[in-house]
């Protein structure tokens, strides 16, 4: 795992020519800005040339500036405060299509994220939920609603489900006391991330449980002690992040699930759609 990339250039700065302490400047009082620039932007705005700040990059220890500027990028959501995150993400969107940019945006996340997930880490967490005695489910602040999503899905699968509420930091951990080798907790977590699923996800791991980690990145707090890590794209959309990628980790998820479970699924349903009709649940005149 890559270390801080602002502790690095700190830490480098009296070892720099005198080009290399403009860009290393530069980055330090404009992480923001620098994190979505161009080698060839940031040469010009501090009077030095492309290669210099490839070569910077690479004295680093990155593989080129693109591996620097991600790194950056991963950073910087972690730091950024929400009018900062709305002045970026003004600033990349610029004067287009809103919606076509948004919009594109959000495929090239899925597809990029199809690349790049774990499958076994996937097939694993699947198979762990199957098996699991209690299925505590926990997201916090705008990754609550990806985990009341999952919730609702699997409750219709599941008799185990504990949705953790989060509201309270105390009473979050009466309701996870219990948790114990034979149970799983699926951990969401996208910046900016909360220090309470991070004390849960930790209560869990030293309880024994299996967690699963979904989150953006491996430099994520809830990384660190998932059993399995399943990363999802996740970039800055304004004062919030994009989440169309972690929602469809999230559908695998329940459709892998079910999938396993389909002999009881039947069952459920079934006597779920009798209720529903006795109790007149769903508008049928619309049907």
């Amino acid at each position: 795992m890559k270390r801080n990339l602002i502790a690095m250039i700190e830490e480098g700065m009296h070892g720099f020519s005198k080009g290399q302490k403009r860009i290393a400047n530069y980055i330090l009082n404009h992480y923001d800005k620098a994190a979505y620039m161009t080698a060839s932007k940031m040469g010009q705005l501090v009077g030095v040339s492309e290669s210099t700040v490839v070569r910077f990059a690479i004295e680093l220890g990155f593989d080129g500036y693109p591996d620097m500027q991600k790194s950056l990028q991963e950073l910087i959501r972690m730091k950024l405060t929400s009018v900062q995150r709305v002045e970026v993400t003004n600033s990349l969107i610029g004067e287009g299509d809103v919606l076509e940019k948004i919009l594109v945006s959000d495929a090239e996340k899925i597809r990029r994220t199809l690349e790049e997930v774990d499958r076994e880490a996937f097939e694993a967490a699947v198979d762990k939920i199957v098996a699991a005695d209690k299925i505590y489910i926990i997201g916090v602040r705008s990754s609550s609603s990806l985990a009341g999503f999952l919730n609702f899905n699997f409750r219709m699968i599941f008799d185990n489900v504990k949705f953790v509420q989060t509201t309270s930091g105390s009473e979050m951990f009466e309701q996870i006391m219990s948790i114990g080798p034979n149970d799983v907790m699926i951990a969401i977590s996208f910046p900016r991330y909360s220090k309470r699923i991070v004390n849960a996800v930790e209560y869990a791991h030293s309880a024994g449980a299996d967690v699963i980690s979904l989150t953006d990145s491996h430099q994520s707090p809830i990384a660190g002690v998932a059993d399995q890590l399943l990363l999802a794209r996740s970039d800055l959309v304004s004062f919030v992040d994009s989440l169309v990628a972690p929602l469809s980790i999230i559908n695998a998820i329940i459709v892998a699930v079910s999938r396993k479970k389909m002999d009881d699924i039947r069952v459920r349903f079934d006597k779920l759609e009798k209720i529903w009709d006795e109790y007149e649940v769903y508008d049928k005149a619309h049907e």
